[in-house]
């Protein structure tokens, strides 16, 4: 009996084990996608089932986050990277500066090629004006990047590095792996997608890296959440390409694209591109650029595979206590 406990429970951090922990967040975090569908579906394409679903993501998303900290990883929500200080919000800008300025760069680079053609936005289907729509879809993305950004960075990235730790495997070498897993789990998820290909899923696993290369570096998730909600934002609302293989309903401008589709991404949209992968690039670049300028050091944060219970004091991150790291469990 007891040998079967140990399978799913850590006697020693008095928690279920790594790969189980990872499970139930997953299935919780499935289980709030299909009920926004049902009620979307329910309520039908109409203005109050916009209102309805953008209301209710932002409710659903901060309960799963309490939830599975509190009552299955045993941890305080800030020790996911929402140290909300205000560091923490220079951070938050300066991706989202970053988002909005690589898709305006996709955006510019293709008008130059020839390759769409913009006009002014028409009335969508959902009945909103323009600047009704755009501000719908603003918080609408900014659930989506906090949820995203919590489930595939500041949740699995930081389990499954504290799984791999241990012995044989270095802090440094658990959090690499942790990165590539969830950026490989992250694309995989999108595969579904509409319009999805394998080379979109590819890249969409380049973008998971872009995504945790930021949380690899500083343990918050500042920059990656506003990193993804400008990089949808545009994409979608502002420029009106198809965000993730879905045509944006709520846009402030209309194009009619060409050109070649291994380049565009086609209906998938910029992401099932070779630009896309560009823009990756360049941002996998820059972002080391703005940790140096805020830490003047360029370096794994090791403290993501480390475990530090909620019955801890807290303290900023980065000033956590002395412990050893946690003894390798199978994630």
């Amino acid at each position: 009996m007891r040998r079967l406990k140990a399978i799913f429970w850590n006697g020693q951090e008095h928690r279920l084990r790594a790969g189980w922990r990872l499970v139930v967040q997953l299935l919780l975090f499935i289980l709030v996608q299909i009920a926004l569908g049902v009620v979307s579906t329910v309520l039908g394409k109409r203005p109050v089932s916009v209102v309805a679903v953008i209301a209710l993501y932002p409710m659903l998303g901060a309960a799963l986050i309490w939830f599975v900290g509190r009552f299955v990883d045993h941890r305080r929500a800030a020790n996911y990277g929402f140290h909300l200080n205000s560091g923490w919000w220079a951070s938050f800008a300066f991706g989202a500066l970053l988002g909005a300025g690589l898709m305006t760069g996709i955006f510019i680079t293709e008008r130059l090629a020839g390759w769409i053609v913009a006009s002014a936005a028409v009335p969508t289907d959902t009945g909103f004006a323009p600047l009704t729509g755009a501000l719908l879809s603003l918080v609408f993305y900014l659930t989506v990047a906090r949820m995203e950004e919590f489930t595939f960075r500041g949740y699995e990235l930081r389990n499954l590095s504290e799984g791999f730790v241990g012995a044989w495997v270095g802090p440094r070498a658990a959090i690499v792996g942790a990165l590539l897993i969830s950026s490989g789990l992250f694309g995989l998820l999108h595969a579904t997608n509409h319009n999805a290909t394998l080379v979109s899923t590819l890249n969409i696993m380049l973008a998971g890296v872009l995504l945790a290369l930021p949380y690899v570096l500083t343990g918050e998730l500042a920059v990656s959440i506003g990193l993804h909600l400008s990089w949808n934002f545009f994409q979608g609302t502002v420029f009106g390409f198809p965000v993730s293989g879905s045509a944006p309903t709520r846009r402030l401008m209309t194009i009619e694209q060409s050109g070649p589709e291994a380049w565009t991404g086609g209906a998938f949209g910029p992401e099932g591109g070779l630009i896309g992968i560009v823009a990756v690039l360049i941002g996998c670049g820059l972002i080391p650029l703005w940790v140096n300028s805020r830490k003047r050091n360029v370096s794994i944060d090791v403290d993501l595979a480390r475990y530090e219970p909620r019955a801890a004091p807290a303290m900023p991150h980065g000033q956590l206590a002395e412990a050893p790291l946690v003894d390798s469990e199978t994630a």
